[in-house]
């Protein structure tokens, strides 16, 4: 209970330094405000298209928008790594409000319904600039990887919000005003959020490349980015899958309210609503369980949670079974956008970071409108119940083979980078591999200029040091005793028998050190035996010589 209370503490403090980050506000204040107006806008455009041409019309509509946002994404996302990225987004942001105001005006003056279709089409694919862009910069905003996740917490979150509060505030408005007010009122969402980004300060330029391409090689090096790096390639794989369920999710949430369980068209609403709530309980489950530090395996977590529950609504076609459902659903996409934006956040180059999230925005579009048409297929084939069973099983299992893979992603391409320091020193050798990890994110850097001393004889002890770089010597009682290199470590005795100093450690060289303080060394070492023996051997080592 004690660790529990220690991680809902520690999640409440990351997402107040997100909110206390100017940089991540801002950021974040600004998703909120296009992401809630683009949610409403969905719903009156659908309206729209529906009240123009009917279903087939509206089906149209959608798939030229997926597969124009799908190929053109990985194009338009590379502006990302080739302009300021704070730029980019505000272009992004007002190109968008210019578009739709302008089919705000067409739609007012009863214009053509074709040229509305061909604003928002556009306006969907100069969004794909924006996502990528503003994924690539929150890891220079965020200043440790606890407030990185913080972050994709936060704009999860409120994505999840955005799910059902943006057609909640499309239906209040549409009671007091007309289509067009809703469109404006996305436009004016898009220069809200322009506003926010404009006022950053970060430096939000990316990383120069050291070659220079052709624009198609460089706008496809986001797709040669995932090839070539096999935990990429599995990640990205994982995600193909869940977005697959999720465009399988827009027939079939409509199918089990209204063909399997006779809930109503209520009840679809019902259903899409419980999606967005465990939505906002899976932002928290995933910032909980960051403490972990395995978020790899989480996001495997995630796709589980979208895939397997559907096998419980296919044996089980109950209400109750479908709200479930729905809402483990909910908690398994803000797992999956959260720990996936993560690791590819700290896995992926900057320099190439917005094109390689373009390549996944492209990649999870596609996989959408795949599951858009398989499902139809399997309903008609094999029959809703039978239909949900298969897809979430094969999704299901797919992540389960995976698991390898995932641990291995959290074990050494996640590791902290001063891992190798503690794995190698004597001492914290035989310590398990979780807490050689704490021990490793715990290091604090110490640089100490040659000729000057660590610590001195006498002393009182506080911290426990490695050397990554330079030279040190040891004298005790006015002689020189030993000589210390790269990978060495000395301050174990006056930790571990409670004394002083007993010698003076000085840089021959400039010293690059890592020192663990005394509470966290102790707590590691004292705890497991055979550290603790080798320890008290090292000492006696000392104190014999």
């Amino acid at each position: 209970m004690g660790k529990l209370e220690g991680s809902l503490r520690e999640s409440g403090a990351s997402l107040q330094r997100v909110f206390r980050n100017p940089g991540l506000r801002r950021v974040n204040i600004a998703f909120a405000g296009s992401n809630i107006g683009n949610w409403a806008f969905s719903v009156v455009m659908s309206i729209y298209a529906y009240q123009h041409g009917g279903a087939t019309v509206l089906g149209v509509v959608s798939v030229v928008r997926y597969v124009s946002m799908a190929t053109l994404g990985p194009i338009v996302s590379s502006l990302g790594d080739r302009f300021a990225r704070k730029r980019v987004m505000v272009v992004s942001d007002l190109v968008r409000a210019a578009l739709i105001a302008g089919a705000a005006v067409i739609v007012a003056s009863d214009g053509p319904a074709l040229v509305v279709y061909v604003l928002s089409t556009v306006s969907a694919v100069v969004g794909t600039a924006f996502r990528p862009a503003q994924a690539a910069l929150l890891p220079v905003l965020a200043s440790d990887p606890a407030e990185l996740t913080a972050a994709n917490v936060a704009s999860s979150t409120i994505e999840s919000v955005g799910f059902f509060l943006g057609p909640a505030i499309a239906a209040l408005l549409l009671i007091v005003a007309n289509l067009p007010t809703v469109f404006v009122i996305n436009a004016l969402s898009f220069v809200w959020s322009a506003a926010f980004v404009i006022g950053l300060r970060a430096d939000t330029k990316p990383p120069a490349e050291e070659e220079k391409e052709s624009r198609f090689l460089e706008a496809t090096k986001g797709f040669r980015t995932i090839w070539v790096d096999r935990d990429l390639r599995l990640l990205v794989a994982l995600l193909f899958g869940q977005a697959l369920i999720a465009g399988a999710s827009l027939v079939f949430t409509v199918a089990i309210a209204l063909s399997l369980l006779h809930m109503g068209r209520p009840g679809v609403g019902l259903l899409e609503a419980m999606t967005g709530v465990g939505g906002v309980l899976g932002g928290f489950l995933a910032l909980l369980l960051a403490y972990r530090h395995r978020l790899s395996f989480d996001f495997g977590l995630g796709v589980i949670l979208w895939s397997a529950p559907l096998v419980l609504v296919a044996a089980w076609p109950a209400v109750p079974a479908a709200v479930v459902v729905m809402v483990l659903i909910g908690v398994g996409n803000s797992m999956v956008d959260i720990n996936a934006f993560t690791v590819l956040q700290r896995v992926v180059p900057g320099a190439v970071m917005a094109r390689v999230f373009g390549a996944v925005q492209s990649l999870a579009i596609a996989a959408m409108a795949l599951g858009a048409l398989v499902m139809p297929l399997l309903i008609a084939t094999l029959g809703l119940r039978t239909g949900l069973a298969i897809i979430g099983a094969a999704v299901a299992a797919s992540v389960v083979l995976s698991t390898a893979g995932l641990n291995r992603i959290d074990r050494t391409t996640l590791a902290p980078t001063k891992l190798a320091l503690i794995t190698a020193n004597e001492i914290l050798a035989p310590l398990a591999e979780s807490t050689q990890e704490e021990l490793a994110r715990s290091l604090v850097e110490v640089k100490v200029p040659a000729g000057e001393a660590v610590v001195e004889e006498g002393m009182a002890g506080d911290r426990f040091y490695l050397i990554e770089s330079g030279t040190a010597e040891v004298t005790a009682r006015g002689k020189v005793v030993n000589r210390l290199g790269p990978g060495d470590s000395f301050g174990e005795i006056a930790l571990l028998r409670d004394v002083p100093r007993q010698a003076t450690v000085r840089a021959v060289e400039d010293l690059t050190l890592y020192a663990l303080e005394r509470e966290v060394f102790l707590d590691a070492v004292t705890g497991h035996n055979e550290a603790n023996q080798l320890a008290n051997v090292v000492v006696s080592r000392f104190l014999g010589g």
